[in-house]
């Protein structure tokens, strides 16, 4: 055995055996010993004091290369790795290694023996109170008994096995034991446990004994004697665990490679893989055994074992590569900050990158920013690189904390359930998320990446250096990121008017959820935190968000910004809930956030303002808004604080800083003329005019900001939709922008009618009508923008021209539909004499689809196979979706969706990833949405398999396939086949109330105001007469 490979072998071994058993793969002749010694880095050393101290301290002093200082970017750095002596640090909140010099707690170190590592153990004053809070709030949440606290893992990762999908692992985790013990208890899932081992002072334990309850995804270690009270325990265990294929734990990504791979990559006939870990919510068990809650947080050390030809990424730099077998190595990085399970993060690929640095110092050097790909994509990571360090300095700025890790790592995930995941100093993303092509990407996700990679950073302080307590907390970590997203964004790109998309898109999506009567609040209660999956939505991201932004713009930004500095300053590198947020924001302001923002976290929905006039006075009375307009008085208790954002108070100019904190109120001195609520759409409600009201503001959009015209029609689409006003109000008001050219605006109002005629649209005349409505509302706007871009015109007009060629086919507009079509004949016949620019894909697939179908599907499906566009697998599965040719859907549209490969062939199997992209575009349609939801009930157990019991997968697919039905009869459908008790909705339950709820509402709206709606369209000249 080479010296390299002995010393892997000891270090797993001390990890889960002991002195004893490390020492035997360290004997063998003097000369082996002194060439190991001789090449071993500090780290190392380390290990070999621990095992040997007496023999080796005296000979190990004279190898410089073992004095050499490890390379840390924290300012203690790790000095005692030297010692045969472990510290135990006791700080105000954590050691000063990690809070820096001006750090304010009270340090102490005390030199206490032991033979486990000797990782910085954390101690804090508030300790005691700590563990106070976790006894109390185990009443109300399912988690791990508190005997045993961690601080600090050492997780060791080899023998990856590319045929079995395997690998072996030791963890050592250093804690505390609380209470006597002789169990400890902690998470795993699809893990193996071998061999276990509990050092405490001079007495060490070791166990076999394992029981394991699959539900709870706990495992317990049992050894035959107690472990006492210490405030110094290590517990080593000894694993297999698997590398699956279900974009959870660590898995693996199949992908077609762009250039020639290393030879060790593994591969199949189809495919190459490559390894990647994610975590987030509760699948960190999936990779090692750990205590995998949110408030547990840890120190890291992490090794894995790879082929000496592939790359090893993870939260922190390497630290040391050592060759340790034929072909091998193991790469070890530095010790992380401390953080929760569920940030940790690695990979293993053939990678390549592309590096910038941040414009600012930190610790006196610039931090290097890379994008990582496997090979032969890195270039198209440069637009993202363009962003990242800019961002890192700017939220630096703001926060008034500097980015508190050495460097900062993305890396291009080829298959991932989400858009990307904030490990700290490694976020990782979906493709489509963070690469793009500068000739064949849509330009619109030069727009996703800069927001997701803003998004994705700003968790580097808010979720990472400070977490949310526990899952209930979560908008805390999701809320502040969607905000400081679209914060980040808009100082960047101020051209592309970020706050109108943000309206537009995310209000509009938190409104429809949080409209229901089954949405939940902000703080959402989580006693089981594998039920947390479902809250990662519009509540917790884009409502969480839209409050905040409302805050902030009521305090000031700059007022706003230093509250987050404080609470930022005040609970890094720990843990903390709302109230905490809004003490700091508070003290920064001098207002009592708490009573103002409770209503908005703790309690279901939002409000609708309805306003009555009289004279130069309008009342306004607030009540909870509910899509389906039946609202119950027990269900319209909440008085929310409202800001009001009234504009057109008599002789004054701006907004008006009133509020509402009653259930009514009446204002006077308002202008007859023009009056406005909610001005700039900064509040989280909706507003309800009198209906003369609506009709002169209608006449009045030269007075109305974008947002103010994207909110003025969503309030009234949502106020039709229940009840509450009229589909005629609307269509009115939205005749009234036959000159607007804006694309956020034009999109709103296509929107809506969009959402008309999925109601009413079984009505052929009503189908018809709504048609020549929407061609006569874009004619304006498509003839100014064209097929063809123009030198020098804003990122927004592309956007414009893709959404309303588009819609000019989805409408019969026969012109258009006939050039789109000629376009892609070209195509097909000569793809490099006549490609498709990019941002005309959609358009020209549509036309496609709906001229020639049969042929169309096969040549798209072709192109979905092998398109070299990153983004454009995504492209032509929303195409194929628009098919309305029964036998296509059902005979193949639908098999390409649900099929697994293998059996089938992957290029007749869309990946479980990217099923909502076909599946979501199926559902509005609406000759596929029940030929859809027919092929899920006949092939649930296949649509299970394919899943593999990934939950968010099935969460998403149930919301995106069923909530478009219009009828009770489909409504009664669905109740019955997931109320028959055969099918486990575990994973979607809330989900599927939410669905069952819309349902309800179309139902109703349809019934209600049909011949409404037809009545309009025939009095506009729309229907024949």
């Amino acid at each position: 055995m080479n010296p390299q490979s002995r010393l892997l072998n000891a270090r797993l071994a001390f990890n889960v055996h002991g002195k004893a058993r490390a020492t035997t793969f360290l004997r063998g002749n003097k000369r082996s010993s002194i060439s190991l010694l001789s090449s071993t880095p500090r780290h190392t050393t380390a290990l070999l004091r621990q095992i040997c101290p007496a023999s080796s301290a005296a000979s190990l002093s004279s190898f410089p290369r073992l004095q050499s200082n490890s390379s840390s970017f924290f300012p203690s750095g790790p000095a005692f790795l030297g010692s045969t002596t472990s510290p135990s640090i006791t700080s105000h909140r954590t050691a000063n290694r990690y809070l820096g010099p001006k750090s304010r707690g009270v340090l102490s170190v005390s030199p206490i023996a032991s033979p486990i590592s000797p990782a910085l153990i954390l101690h804090r004053h508030c300790s005691f109170d700590a563990r106070q809070r976790r006894r109390e709030a185990m009443s109300d949440r399912d988690i791990l008994p508190d005997d045993f606290k961690p601080r600090h893992y050492d997780l060791v990762i080899t023998d990856l096995d590319f045929a079995k999908w395997s690998y072996k692992g030791t963890v050592r985790i250093d804690g505390e034991v609380n209470k006597p013990t002789k169990d400890i208890t902690l998470n795993t899932l699809e893990l193996k446990l071998l061999s276990s081992k509990a050092v405490v002072g001079d007495k060490t334990l070791e166990s076999t004994n394992f029981s394991e309850d699959t539900k709870a995804q706990r495992s317990t270690v049992a050894f035959d004697q107690e472990l006492p009270v210490s405030s110094k325990v290590s517990v080593a265990i000894d694993f297999t665990g698997e590398l699956n294929h279900d974009m959870a734990g660590f898995y693996r990504s199949q992908y077609k490679p762009a250039a020639p791979a290393a030879a060790s990559v593994p591969r199949d006939d189809e495919f190459h893989y490559m390894l990647s870990t994610q975590f987030e919510s509760c699948d960190a068990r999936r990779a090692f055994p750990c205590f995998d809650e949110p408030n547990l947080k840890a120190t890291f050390d992490f090794s894995i074992e790879i082929p000496e030809d592939q790359v090893a990424l993870s939260n922190m730099p390497v630290k040391s590569t050592e060759a340790s077998s034929s072909g091998k190595k193991l790469v070890s990085f530095e010790t992380s900050p401390v953080m929760s399970t569920y940030l940790l993060a690695w990979a293993v690929g053939d990678f390549e990158y592309v590096e910038a640095f941040t414009d600012r110092k930190y610790k006196g050097k610039e931090i290097p920013v890379r994008v990582y790909t496997t090979r032969g994509l890195k270039e198209q990571g440069r637009w993202a690189l363009q962003h990242a360090p800019k961002i890192i300095d700017y939220f630096s700025e703001q926060f008034e904390i500097d980015y508190p890790l050495p460097k900062s790592d993305i890396l291009a995930v080829h298959e991932f359930t989400h858009g990307a995941m904030e490990n700290w100093g490694l976020v990782t993303y979906r493709m489509t998320a963070i690469l793009f092509d500068e000739e064949l990407s849509e330009a619109r996700f030069r727009n996703r990446i800069a927001y997701v990679v803003a998004h994705e950073l700003a968790h580097q302080w808010f979720g990472n250096l400070v977490t949310m307590d526990w899952w209930d907390e979560l908008w805390l970590n999701e809320g502040f990121a969607t905000w400081a997203g679209w914060f980040a964004t808009d100082h960047l790109h101020p051209d592309w008017e970020i706050w109108p998309q943000f309206v537009h898109e995310d209000m509009n999506a938190a409104f429809t959820l949080d409209a229901v009567r089954s949405s939940h609040p902000i703080q959402v209660p989580v006693r089981d935190a594998l039920d947390v999956n479902q809250i990662f939505d519009a509540i917790s991201y884009r409502k969480g968000c839209s409050i905040i932004r409302m805050l902030a713009l009521n305090l000031g930004v700059k007022t706003f910004l230093k509250g987050i500095a404080i609470y930022l300053k005040k609970y890094q590198y720990g843990n903390a809930k709302t109230v905490d947020l809004w003490a700091a924001l508070s003290e920064a302001s001098g207002v009592d956030v708490a009573a103002m923002m409770k209503p908005w976290t703790e309690k279901i929905g939002f409000p609708v303002l309805t306003v009555a006039e009289e004279g130069d006075q309008i009342s306004v009375k607030q009540s909870r808004f509910l899509s389906t307009g039946d609202v119950k008085p027990d269900e319209d208790e909440t008085v929310w604080w409202i800001p009001l954002g009234l504009k057109g108070k008599t002789g004054a100019e701006g907004v008006d800083s009133a509020v509402l904190t009653t259930k009514q109120s009446t204002i006077g001195g308002v202008s007859p003329e023009f009056y406005q609520l909610n001005a700039d759409a900064t509040g989280f409600y909706r507003v309800n005019y009198p209906e003369s009201r609506l009709k002169t503001l209608g006449t009045q959009l030269d007075k109305l900001s974008t947002e103010d015209k994207i909110f003025i029609i969503g309030s009234a689409s949502n106020l039709a939709f229940a009840g509450d006003a009229t589909t005629a109000s609307v269509l009115s008001f939205i005749k009234g922008l036959s000159n607007e050219t804006h694309y956020r605006v034009l999109s709103e109002a296509l929107d809506s009618i969009g959402l008309v005629r999925a109601i009413f649209g079984d009505d052929e005349d009503i189908k018809n009508g709504l048609a020549k409505f929407t061609l006569e509302l874009i004619a304006k706007a498509l003839k100014e923008v064209g097929w063809q871009a123009k030198e020098g015109e804003g990122f927004n007009a592309g956007l414009l021209r893709k959404r309303l060629l588009n819609q000019a086919i989805l409408n019969g507009d026969e012109e258009t539909t006939k050039e789109a079509f000629s376009r892609w004949t070209a195509y097909r016949s000569d793809p490099a004499a006549n490609p498709i620019p990019a941002d005309l894909r959609s358009p020209i697939y549509r036309a496609a689809i709906k001229t020639d179908p049969t042929n169309a599907v096969t040549a798209l499906k072709e192109e979905w196979f092998n398109t070299p566009a990153i983004d454009g697998k995504e492209l032509c599965l929303g195409a194929l979706s628009q098919v309305t040719d029964e036998k296509i859907i059902k005979e193949n549209l639908l098999p390409f969706l649900f099929n697994m490969s293998p059996p089938s062939p992957p290029s007749d199997a869309v990946p479980s990833a990217d099923m909502h992209y076909l599946g979501s575009g199926l559902a509005g349609n609406r000759v596929g949405r029940p030929l859809l939801w027919a092929y899920m009930k006949e092939n649930w157990n296949q649509f299970e398999a394919k899943l593999n019991g990934n939950p968010i997968l099935a969460d998403r697919m149930v919301k995106v396939s069923l909530p478009r039905f219009n009828e009770l009869a489909d409504l009664e459908d669905i109740e019955q086949f997931f109320g028959s008790g055969n099918i486990d909705t575990k994973a979607f339950d809330r989900s599927l109330e939410q669905v069952k709820d819309k349902i309800r509402g179309r139902a109703s709206y349809k019934t209600r105001d049909q011949e409404v709606v037809k009545k309009w369209l025939v009095g506009e000249g729309y229907i024949a007469k």
